[in-house]
């Protein structure tokens, strides 16, 4: 079994999908550890023990710096012998993380990567700016920075003239982020992903 702790922020709707994965025993060889949250009393954590999964807090107003934070995020993980990191919608830095869990931190990211990669602001509300026809969602390891790093999977989403932010970020979510989540934690769990440099490799499945 892959022991798999899950770093949640919010309202927890990336986590969801996982929670969900797990209560229809839909990732074979998976086993959700932990929930790791920077707040107290967030949605997401509450998600989490509604779901009888265990959620901790590493609160980073505890910590003098970032750096601290992330180390003892780093620890919390090793102590609890944490092989896969999924990353859901976590907002503080990820620091000293990607580096002891190099290509073990699964996260999506609501774009077809790299579009809007280097810009600041959110990449739904730019997708619409822009008068895009399409955009998508893109699954991936993180990078040593914390940011995307080798992709997974990508899946695409035309964009209705009527949509706005808030329905497209909610059909990028249920129709491309959710799915792709569930997919690669599952590939990744069935030993079927190789990174090679900036590029992920996904194996066939063995012939029976």
């Amino acid at each position: 079994m892959v022991r798999t702790a899950v770093l949640a922020s919010g309202d927890g709707a990336r986590l969801q999908a996982i929670l969900d994965a797990v209560y229809f025993n839909e990732i074979p060889n998976f086993e959700l550890v932990a929930v790791i949250c920077p707040q107290r009393g967030c949605y997401a954590m509450n998600r989490a023990l509604n779901a009888g999964i265990p959620a901790y807090v590493v609160d980073p107003e505890l910590f003098p710096n970032m750096t601290s934070h992330s180390m003892a995020v780093a620890n919390k993980l090793k102590d609890m012998d944490i092989e896969l990191v999924i990353l859901a919608g976590y907002d503080v830095p990820l620091g000293v993380v990607p580096y002891q869990f190099k290509n073990r931190i699964i996260g999506t990211y609501p774009a077809l990567y790299p579009a809007f990669n280097d810009l600041e602001g959110d990449p739904v509300a730019m997708a619409l700016e822009s008068g895009l026809r399409v955009t998508g969602a893109t699954a991936y390891f993180s990078d040593g920075d914390g940011r995307v790093g080798a992709v997974i999977l990508q899946r695409s989403l035309e964009i209705a003239d009527e949509d706005t932010v808030e329905t497209l970020s909610a059909r990028l979510m249920e129709e491309c982020e959710w799915p792709l989540l569930s997919e690669a934690v599952t590939l990744y769990c069935a030993g079927r992903l190789f990174v090679r440099g900036r590029r992920v490799e996904i194996r066939p499945l063995p012939e029976e």
